[in-house]
């Protein structure tokens, strides 16, 4: 069998595998849908102009083989009631939301990364972009043309925000209802692909958010034929999904299939999973266990990642085995990091950045144990959070300085470089980039973009209101100055266009410094710090509190290396501490004898061999 069968064989057997959906045959599409709380299904080809009655089996399931259905054509699924319904699995919603399903042929794109098996996740620089807001165009194929210029950034993976479809024409990604279908405003299923294609054959790995803790307030008809939330518990969107009441084997089956779907059907790298101490699951096995356990089991050799965001700040979810590799996960997105060096920066303490005002002790603790907070009492959270994390490796952990949630989540969606001078934002970035913890960059920091990344959502107009007026309201408990005036209307299309970052800037003064900064610190750290992560292990670092505003954390590297890192994160001068040595790696700021200078870094390395 040649490589391109191979290939396509590979494909159809994927496509099989999921029992949700459509599955192409000989002149003729099957079609199933989950629907327990519905006595009857029928399935409407719009070109065939006819509507097939599903055969009904155990469970809930329905299933139809309609002769001459074919790629191309659109389809809905009729209830009992007569109302009629998308594909829940459709892979591709051509008419937004509340339009017919596509039928998809999953094996008709020629993929050229052949040998692909991904990246080592020591090796992991990580670049977080909204497809929207990442180029003018705001689509995937658009997207293909910035790949060469992240690898010589010295980016190794991309992490895409939210792709399901969503209502409307723009949105953050975080209000998706149909989870299978890339959101048709940034192309079509093979132009992901694409995407996913050229960033292989450049050797970047491709990561996507999904979103497995509520779904949109628009277009989710899951609602009305399966029993999807419980009201056993409650979230910040309601009610919770249904992980652990009755029927939830089926809602657990949809989102194991999803995230199967994203790593093998467009050959994702690994997948962010949004706000998952939101995902409620007091059953026997919780459905995080075994979501990962699937995945490890279900791909096909290659280097798959699973990345976290959980506020609860939970290391049982990123243990690993004796020889290192994680049992479930491989890191959680580090808010502590984030925290720690945003206070020390800009001296904000409302919101959560109360509980790390003062405190450089936490800034050690964060970089050395990955969480600041390991079980004391938090006064923001009002009860305990976090629990110990020393005996994880640093490589568990991804740190960063901004991300969509901390810019985006301000009342105005300011960036870091909106707050504080270039010195600041330079030493908080160097701290990140070198350090232990996998970095992460948020679209356009590299040059410090100047445009700023507030909320936007298009989700029409009756609910227009509703949401302008929660916006508002999450936003009451943080000051802003007033003379900036009302913070931008979420809804309107020049809010989402103002996120566009500026390319054109790449060049300008004080852009090209910043960005020629990011790439020294990535080269360095691709040949000095990554190929030393290899092998390192838990309780691998240490820190010692020098001063007020002054930390030193060092780091037993996995070759037995010793980084050392001291920063002096205020602006006052720090005497009594030798940051120049034959083993300085980076200096950013600047020092002179046994004094480190304001907002001064200093990384050393002690290689053994």
């Amino acid at each position: 069998m040649n490589e391109r069968l191979s290939a396509a064989f590979v494909s159809l057997q994927r496509e099989q595998e999921m029992k949700f959906g459509t599955q192409l045959l000989a002149g003729a599409v099957r079609f199933r849908l989950w629907a327990p709380k519905t006595a009857s299904v029928a399935v409407r080809v719009e070109e065939l102009n006819q509507a097939v009655q599903m055969n009904a089996l155990p469970r809930g399931w329905y299933e139809a083989e309609v002769e001459g259905a074919a790629p191309g054509m659109r389809y809905r699924f009729i209830l009992e009631d007569g109302s009629e319904v998308p594909d829940p699995a459709s892979r591709f919603q051509p008419e937004d939301v509340h339009g017919p399903s596509e039928i998809i042929d999953p094996r008709s794109f020629a993929w050229t990364d052949a040998g692909w098996r991904g990246r080592p996740w020591e090796e992991m620089v990580i670049y977080e972009l909204h497809l929207g807001a990442f180029t003018p165009e705001g689509t995937f194929r658009a997207a293909i043309d910035k790949l060469d210029y992240l690898t010589e950034l010295g980016v190794t993976a991309i992490q895409l925000m939210p792709i399901g479809d969503f209502a409307g024409r723009w949105n953050w990604g975080y209000d998706g209802v149909s989870l299978f279908a890339p959101d048709s405003s940034y192309g079509r299923p093979e132009d992901l692909k694409a995407l996913v294609d050229a960033a292989h054959a450049r050797k970047l790995s491709v990561f996507l958010d999904v979103v497995y803790n509520h779904f949109g307030p628009e277009g989710n008809y899951l609602y009305t034929y399966t029993p999807l939330i419980t009201e056993k518990h409650t979230t910040p969107w309601g009610a919770a999904i249904n992980f652990d009441d009755e029927g939830s084997a089926g809602v657990r089956d949809l989102m194991f299939a999803n995230a199967r779907y994203w790593l093998n059907e467009f050959r994702i790298d690994g997948l962010r999973f949004d706000a998952v101490h939101a995902i409620k699951d007091s059953g026997p096995r919780h459905m995080l266990q075994e979501l990962a356990e699937q995945i490890r089991a279900s791909t096909d050799g290659r280097h798959i990642h699973l990345i976290l965001e959980n506020s609860e700040n939970q290391a049982k979810w990123l243990k690993r085995k004796a020889d290192g590799v994680p049992y479930f996960y491989d890191a959680q997105w580090n808010d502590d990091v984030h925290h720690v060096l945003h206070v020390a920066a800009t001296g904000e303490d409302f919101w959560y950045y109360a509980d790390y005002k003062d405190r450089t002790d936490l800034v050690g603790r964060a970089l050395a144990e990955g969480y600041a907070w390991q079980g004391e009492h938090s006064e923001h959270e009002g009860r305990p959070r976090g629990e110990p994390s020393a005996s994880l490796p640093p490589t568990a952990f991804v740190a960063f300085a901004q991300t969509h949630d901390q810019v985006g989540n301000r009342p105005f969606g300011e960036r870091i470089g909106h707050l504080v001078d270039d010195r600041v934002a330079r030493a908080i970035s160097t701290i990140y980039l070198l350090c232990p913890q996998i970095p992460m960059i948020f679209m356009g920091e590299e040059w410090n973009a100047k445009e700023a990344f507030p909320f936007f959502t298009d989700m029409g107009e009756h609910l227009a209101e509703a949401i302008r007026k929660g916006r508002l309201a999450e936003l009451e408990s943080i000051p802003h100055t007033e003379d900036l005036g009302t913070p931008p209307d979420p809804m309107s299309e020049e809010t989402f266009r103002s996120a566009k970052i500026g390319w054109d800037d790449l060049k300008a003064e004080g852009h090209a410094e910043r960005l020629s900064l990011f790439r020294r610190l990535l080269e360095l750290r691709r040949e000095q710090i990554a190929p030393r992560l290899v092998g390192i292990k838990g309780n691998s670092g240490r820190y010692e509190v020098l001063g007020p505003k002054t930390v030193q954390v060092n780091w037993t590297l996995g070759d037995g290396s010793d980084l050392c890192l001291t920063a002096n994160l205020g602006p006052e001068p720090f005497e009594g501490t030798s940051p120049w040595s034959q083993d300085c790696l980076w200096l950013e700021g600047s020092a002179k004898d046994n004094t480190l200078d304001g907002w001064s870094v200093v990384f050393s390395l002690k290689a053994t061999g």
